[in-house]
């Protein structure tokens, strides 16, 4: 049995919808798999053969700490009972990486404490937003998961460097974030492209709102008819809204957007663009150019192989924003290119970050083909 351990799977992040495309895309022969969660409502589609034990979250102040001790008991019955090969844990949030005890641990590390304060850019982008005791607590809890596991998934290069910080890597395997391609199906008749730039995200200054902002002003200041998307939502909502609401006629502050929804958002589109200087790897980015849209972001190690200046999009300096406003509009005077670039990225996220292949190369992480057989030929039998 695999016993996959993220508490947050009912609610709204990158990291839910990772999990959720990993078990809606699972091969024809799967070992037995139970996800234990938080009993929230909601719905996200998975595979039937998938078991959910949704234990509740108590209200109080330490409620996740209670979920986890319960958890850890569950999780060392089924060690005694030799039910558990592994357990996968993804993180953040770090409390149940502090209690679940030892067995045949398996970490899946979104993001790090060491990226998302900034520290391994240096702080040069974005401020740490938790005190130093509070970070320096996270950050051990991380230096002990790396040193606890008996192997690690990292989602991009940037990933294992940022893991190399804490200790040795050779226990770290690159499996990326991807697409569940067949939920950005584009087939049939394609709707009007009303939206001329899309941002999607959390709305953050790690994730870029504040440049963001700017480089909206600035591309309505070079084209006064231009059509933008800003969806998504987050802590720096008052800044955003407070700044972009004065442009009603070009900016659609969308919010928080249901994900069946998200694929229409794509599609009305003509161009991705991001500000943001910090991901484990970028959902949005992969879903749009799933749909075909060029994109431009930042020239930072999380876009690598992903955003190639001239393939799939146009990549500007970090705080250019003149450049990326430039690169955004120079997309859209040319849409020939733009849809070059577009069909050149959806060919690369079917070739590379399709779920399908993906969940392969997880199980293979979980349970090793020496230990479990190939996923690849467990998928074929």
């Amino acid at each position: 049995m695999i016993a996959i351990v993220y508490p947050q799977f009912f609610q709204v992040s990158g990291i839910a919808r990772y999990v959720e495309s990993f078990l809606a895309n699972l091969p024809a022969q799967t070992p037995r798999i139970v996800l234990i969660t938080i009993d929230e409502p909601g719905h996200r589609p998975i595979d039937p053969r998938v078991e959910v034990m949704r234990i509740p979250n108590p209200t109080h102040r330490l409620g996740l700490l209670t979920w986890s001790l319960r958890v850890r008991r569950l999780l060392a019955q089924w060690r005694r009972e030799g039910e558990l090969e592994c357990i996968n844990l993804h993180t953040p949030p770090m409390i149940p990486a502090l209690l679940i005890g030892g067995g045949p641990l398996v970490w899946t590390a979104h993001t790090t404490y060491w990226g998302m304060s900034g520290k391994f850019e240096g702080n040069r982008n974005f401020d740490n937003p938790w005190n130093p005791l509070g970070l320096w607590f996270k950050i051990q809890i991380e230096k002990l998961l790396l040193a606890r596991a008996q192997r690690v998934i990292g989602l991009t290069e940037q990933g294992r460097q940022e893991l190399a910080c804490y200790g040795d890597v050779g226990k770290v395997s690159i499996v990326p974030n991807g697409v569940d391609i067949s939920r950005f199906d584009i087939a049939g008749d394609a709707p009007p492209k009303d939206i001329d730039v899309i941002f999607a995200g959390r709305i953050e200054k790690r994730k870029g709102s504040r440049p963001m902002v700017e480089v909206c002003k600035r591309l309505v200041a070079a084209r006064p008819g231009i059509r933008i998307a800003i969806v998504g939502y987050g802590d720096d909502d008052a800044y955003v809204n407070a700044e972009l609401s004065r442009l009603p006629d070009n900016v659609i502050l969308a919010g928080k957007v249901p994900f069946d929804q998200m694929v229409s958002y794509y599609r009305r589109s003509r161009v991705y663009a991001a500000t943001s200087y910090y991901e484990g790897l970028p959902g949005t980015c992969l879903e749009a150019m799933a749909v075909g849209l060029p994109a431009v972001t930042w020239d930072l190690l999380f876009y690598s192989d992903l955003v190639v200046e001239g393939r799939t999009g146009s990549l500007a300096a970090p705080n250019d924003l003149d450049g990326m406003t430039s690169a955004v509009v120079a997309l859209l005077d040319d849409p020939k290119r733009a849809t070059e670039l577009g069909a050149n990225g959806r060919e690369l996220v079917r070739h590379r970050y399709d779920w399908r292949r993906l969940s392969r190369e997880v199980l293979d992480v979980l349970l090793p083909p020496k230990a479990a057989g190939s996923t690849v030929e467990r998928a074929a039998t």
